[in-house]
């Protein structure tokens, strides 16, 4: 089992990552009848996309002696009407101001634009992945 989820009632769940257990909770959005004061579930998956960049982009920078600490992700979720779901998320990587050659960030962009969350989403979701290189923390 990876997680358990728990609704609370008022539009509000709990979830708890078995093997840390780690909380999560979620609000339903205001813009769905829910209060916004947690991250909904498609904040979530929004925040996952992003997440997984940096993670996978982390694992390969560490083993190739690359410093990407400090890197900023920003992520906006666009919702759309009539079903109701996630139509683009953009994602806006701001690396630290280092030396990277053109190689290190070939690969850096293609492991984001490639890992386990991108390839997961339905293809109909739009990803628009920008990266800053000039990021000074």
């Amino acid at each position: 089992m990876t997680s358990k989820i728990t609704y609370l009632g008022d539009l509000r769940t709990q979830a708890i990552h078995i093997k840390s257990g780690e909380q999560i909770i979620t609000d339903a959005p205001t813009d769905n009848n829910g209060k916004g004061e947690a991250f909904s579930p498609t904040d979530l998956v929004a925040t996952a996309l992003g997440s997984c960049m940096i993670t996978v982009m982390g694992i390969w920078a560490r083993n190739h002696q690359v410093n990407i600490d400090q890197a900023e992700l920003e992520i906006t979720k666009i919702m759309a009407p009539g079903p109701r779901r996630i139509s683009q998320i953009d994602v806006l990587i701001r690396m630290p101001n280092h030396p990277y050659s053109s190689e290190e960030k070939k690969k850096l962009e293609h492991l984001a634009k490639t890992c386990p969350v991108a390839l997961s989403l339905h293809a109909d979701i739009i990803q628009q992945i920008e990266f800053l290189w000039t990021h000074e923390a």
